[in-house]
């Protein structure tokens, strides 16, 4: 098979399974080997993480969740985000990686094509307030092994989404969030790789989700997260878990990606180069997949198209990933009736960038049928696979080309190489500022009119504080 090993592994060579490189990794990474870039870079994924997460305490079902977490009860261990609630870790490692990717405005690898903090970030902030002492550099430690993890598994990886059914962000986010809870909970080695076998037998995440407009879309990295704060307490308690986790006979790269891997991606340079500092983080909420198209679209309406009114056609072109993914059913993607089909379509997210310039959290409401100007536009959107885009690129986040036709046939056309927000074309921190701030407008409980100021202030010198309390108190009504 392509790219690929099909290791039959038995209990006498189990420690040649990625299982033991990735908890001997985990387990002796420390902050102070840090490089500084690593460590910024880490952080502004929690910040980006947290933002979305206010955001998120919004949306749709997240209410349910929220009431459901909290007629359970328990240990009052760690807390809800908004919300404020204290609740036993693994239920508020759920619900938080449920809000913070319930918008679809988290970061992206657009290698991997996954989302990396979701369900890392919440089961390391839960893990750090189950251990009650935790400082805020293991914090940093635990996320930048978890976002390190997610960030391998999902570019080793080759087979894409479309083709597994899978939705890698959630699949591999079990054993991302499982490191990072590893790492800030201080797992031995040995313990690091029984927890990551306990997670094993939880994995899961499918693409249906998306396909079907489910609110379980937004839930999958929450059960990755929760599933990483049980896992590494039974590990910790003694409990064994699977050993040959990846590359065993029935383990995971066989059973789940048909052992459609790049061993060497997995292993090169691991502890030394980090391939999370490639993630992007976006301006738009709503599928990485959209984000070349609708900033081709806000540059032809400044440069080209003054009048909508004007438009014949317009055309999309992308490779066949992006066409599963976010156009088809074309009929739904051109008439959504729902948030995450909206989330989910080119057409819609094409008007919207055409007409209004611009692409917000407004445009991803239950009150879609009341913008007819942009119901209207996206049925003159075509999408079709560009054959030279396809073959270069495959299964990754690539360019796109977007023409539009007008009434008096002339044609303007863009092609977009990398959507902003990826490293080579950051957001900057007035974006980023700008986007903070459209997140906590929409949050579902006042967090006060300086949330956004203070948090900004604990982040700047996160890894001097001796504990995560204040940020947990600034982002808790």
């Amino acid at each position: 098979m392509t790219g690929s090993t099909y290791h039959q592994s038995s209990e006498s060579d189990s420690k040649g399974d990625f299982a033991f490189e990735l908890a001997d990794f985990s387990s002796q990474l420390r902050f102070e080997g840090l490089p500084a870039q690593v460590v910024q870079a880490a952080k502004i994924n929690i910040f980006d993480t947290l933002i979305c997460a206010v955001a998120g305490s919004s949306a749709a079902a997240i209410s349910e969740v929220h009431d459901m977490v909290c007629e359970w009860g328990g240990s009052p261990q760690a807390s809800i985000l908004v919300f404020g609630e204290k609740i036993p870790a693994h239920q508020a490692a759920f619900i938080n990686g449920c809000m913070a990717h319930a918008r679809d405005y988290d970061d992206t690898h657009d290698a991997a094509v996954l989302h990396a903090g979701v369900s890392v970030v919440p089961a390391a902030l839960a893990a750090a307030q189950l251990n009650g002492k935790t400082h805020a550099q293991d914090l940093i430690a635990g996320v930048v092994a978890g976002l390190e993890t997610i960030s391998r598994l999902g570019v080793a990886t080759k087979i894409g989404i479309i083709e597994s059914g899978y939705m890698y962000t959630s699949l591999l986010g079990h054993f991302a969030a499982t490191v990072a809870a590893a790492r800030v909970l201080s797992l031995t080695k040995e313990q690091t790789v029984n927890a990551l076998g306990i997670s094993y037998s939880q994995v899961s995440g499918n693409h249906q989700v998306t396909r079907d407009a489910a609110h379980t879309k937004r839930m999958q990295p929450g059960f990755a997260a929760m599933s990483a704060l049980i896992s590494v307490q039974l590990a910790k308690r003694g409990v064994r878990g699977v050993q040959n986790t990846f590359e065993g006979i029935d383990g995971f790269f066989r059973v789940y990606l048909q052992n459609r891997y790049d061993p060497g991606t997995l292993r090169a340079g691991l502890g030394e180069q980090f391939k999370f500092t490639s993630l992007s983080y976006k301006p738009y909420p709503c599928c990485r997949f959209n984000h070349s198209a609708i900033e081709a679209a806000i540059r032809l309406k400044h440069e080209h198209v003054n009048d909508i009114a004007l438009i014949k056609a317009i055309r999309v072109g992308l490779n066949h990933q992006a066409f599963e993914a976010v156009c088809t059913p074309i009929e739904i993607r051109k008439s959504p009736k729902t948030i995450v089909q909206a989330q989910f379509s080119i057409p819609y997210t094409v008007a919207c960038a055409l007409i209004d310039g611009r692409v917000g959290l407004d445009h991803f409401s239950d009150n879609l049928k009341d913008r007819q100007d942009i119901l209207a536009l996206a049925q003159k959107v075509e999408p079709y696979i560009d054959p030279d885009i396809e073959s270069e690129f495959g299964r990754n986040i690539a360019p796109t080309v977007l023409s539009v036709e007008m009434i008096n046939g002339q044609v303007f056309e863009i092609t977009i190489d990398k959507p902003l927000g990826h490293p080579t074309r950051p957001m900057t921190p007035e974006s980023l500022s700008l986007k903070a701030k459209d997140c906590f407008a929409v949050s579902a409980r006042a967090l006060g009119d300086d949330a956004q100021k203070r948090l900004v202030e604990y982040m700047d010198g996160l890894e001097r504080e001796a504990s995560i309390n204040e940020m947990i108190q600034t982002l808790t009504a």
